[in-house]
């Protein structure tokens, strides 16, 4: 088994709220990120694929396949979007960094070739803070 990892990165904005809450509630557990106005990251997504090497072609995918796959299924749907407002498989959902890996996730796995399987979603929100998704 081998693992191969495209590295891209977009911009998007979001806030954290959660609309059964007050928006008292919603600033003191999501603090400036409840901000009514938005706020913005410079998000750097890590898409880890696993598979065996193809013996006529020594690749596992090719990473040209990759890239396009996820430029197209991701990267276009995120890449200077409004998360909450803009992204339609971030609708009805808290668009927390946690979410976003899990729903980059699902929207990416039917695009993958036979034999190619999803690994993980990393995602930095800031240089400092990053989750990583495995499937469920």
């Amino acid at each position: 088994m081998v693992f191969l990892t495209r590295i891209e990165h977009f911009n998007a904005a979001h806030k954290l709220y959660n609309a059964a809450w007050s928006k008292e509630k919603n600033e003191e557990v999501f603090g400036k990120c409840a901000n009514e106005n938005w706020h913005g990251h410079n998000y750097e997504l890590h898409v880890t694929v696993k598979g065996e090497v193809a013996a006529d072609t020594g690749f596992v995918i090719n990473a040209q396949i990759l890239s396009k796959l996820v430029k197209q299924f991701i990267i276009e749907e995120l890449d200077h979007k409004n998360l909450n407002l803009d992204v339609e498989f971030m609708k009805e959902k808290l668009c927390s960094a946690e979410n976003l890996a899990i729903a980059i996730w699902h929207q990416l796995t039917p695009h993958l070739p036979e034999g190619v399987n999803l690994h993980s979603v990393k995602l930095y929100e800031t240089p400092k803070i990053f989750v990583e998704y495995f499937g469920s």
